[in-house]
């Protein structure tokens, strides 16, 4: 049963790091300043091709998150599982490795992104290795399988659990923004699928990160990040909670250099 709440609990803070158009300039900051007076975002765009992060963000990173507050906005009446057993991560550091790597774009990204130069590599995220990590960092080692991204897109994933468990991350939506003081923000809405239990356990995420990077070494990039949780269609609360989030989560992330070079999956 511990088991179970922790992969739950995973499930509803899941870390993604994706790609989409630009929103008007903003929005999203204003979004995080706002914490933790949300509503669904409305303004973002369907999922296609890849995250296109920008040049500081090269290389492989040790990445320190913190759980620097929690929400149950709709609590007592709705709270979603995992949420109390997150009470006992807040403030207590979580370190793990994340790498943004070259790589040439997909032929079918050219089809639905035609201004991007096929001759020209891509900085973004290596969703597998990152996600691995994450995973790992959060419920152990021994409770992670492995993370497999779809071949042909990156916007679906499966990360593969003990005791034939299976979460099935797809991204549906997002945007980004670039910040007068030169602030790299991201929001991905994703929905999730938690197989493999008594019964399966459906829900959409939203995250939105703010990554800024510093005039110093240690760190060298540090972000702000508030994931939020609502309920599926599927779910008996579900008009109930309408377009709020039943639950939100706000972390400190550190960047610290790993490695000079800019890694590629080759």
């Amino acid at each position: 049963m511990f088991f179970i709440k922790a992969i739950w609990s995973f499930c509803l803070i899941a870390f993604f790091l994706l790609w989409s158009g630009e929103v008007e300039a903003g929005e999203l900051s204003e979004r995080l300043s706002n914490f933790p007076q949300w509503e669904k975002l409305t303004s973002v765009q369907p999922a296609s091709g890849d995250l296109v992060y920008p040049e500081w963000m090269a290389g492989t990173w040790e990445v320190t998150s913190t759980l620097v507050d929690l929400v149950a906005p709709l609590a007592p009446d709705i709270v979603t599982p995992g949420f109390e057993g997150n009470r006992r991560q807040l403030n207590q550091p979580v370190s793990f490795l994340v790498r943004f790597i070259k790589e040439q774009p997909h032929p079918t990204w050219l089809k639905i992104l035609p201004w991007i130069d096929n001759k020209s590599p891509i900085l973004v995220a290596d969703r597998a290795f990152n996600s691995l990590n994450l995973a790992r960092a959060s419920l152990g080692n021994e409770a992670v399988l492995g993370v497999k991204v779809d071949p042909d897109s990156p916007n679906r994933q499966i990360t593969f659990l003990r005791s034939n468990l299976q979460l099935v991350s797809t991204v549906t939506a997002r945007t980004t923004e670039t910040t007068p003081d030169n602030k790299f923000i991201t929001t991905e809405v994703f929905q999730q699928l938690f197989k493999g239990g008594s019964r399966p356990y459906f829900n959409s995420v939203e995250s939105t990160t703010a990554y800024h990077q510093l005039a110093t070494d240690r760190p060298t990039i540090e972000a702000d990040q508030v994931t939020a949780v609502y309920l599926s269609p599927q779910d008996p609360n579900y008009f109930s909670a309408g377009s709020r989030p039943v639950a939100l989560y706000r972390y400190h992330l550190e960047f610290f250099t790993r490695e000079i070079s800019i890694t590629s999956k080759e």
